[in-house]
């Protein structure tokens, strides 16, 4: 009996972790989340989702975190049919709109990890909006099947 509650107590606990999200004014911050990267990885990326929830715009202008040197803001772009990343200087999050970060799309890129992202591992990034502020979020480091199926 006491495995069965041990089981369904930890079912439980990681569906809170899939789900979690943050508000910052009329900004939605839906479940960011890094995939985990081998120990020798400098770098990692960022997913989330970004739902403006108000009546004006705004933008996405910066993100840091102590867990590597820099973090930026990117996307991919089709140079000629090849699948190109590019730093954005920012996000557009226009009113009633969501804007997804997901693999091979926005996403923040941390450059110089300090330390590895392990699956299970928590790590603070704060996203810094034009208008909304700032906001110190938890990233959730998953390993590569789990994030493979998480829609975010």
């Amino acid at each position: 009996m006491k495995r069965f509650a041990a089981a369904l107590l930890g079912m439980c606990l990681s569906g809170l972790v899939a789900a979690h999200s943050f508000q910052l004014g009329s900004i939605h911050i839906g479940h960011p989340w890094s995939r985990a990267m081998p120990e020798t990885s400098a770098t990692g990326s960022v997913y989330l989702s970004l739902e403006n929830q108000g009546k004006e715009a705004d933008k996405l202008v910066s993100a840091s975190t102590p867990r590597a040197e820099t973090a930026e803001l990117h996307t991919h772009v089709n140079d000629n049919g090849v699948m190109r990343m590019r730093k954005v200087d920012s996000v557009e999050l226009a009113p009633g709109k969501t804007v997804k970060f997901a693999p091979g799309s926005y996403h923040v890129m941390l450059m110089g990890l300090k330390q590895p992202l392990k699956a299970g591992d928590h790590f603070p990034l704060t996203l810094k909006f034009e208008k909304a502020g700032s906001v110190k979020v938890d990233v959730v480091v998953q390993d590569g099947g789990a994030a493979a199926e998480h829609s975010h």
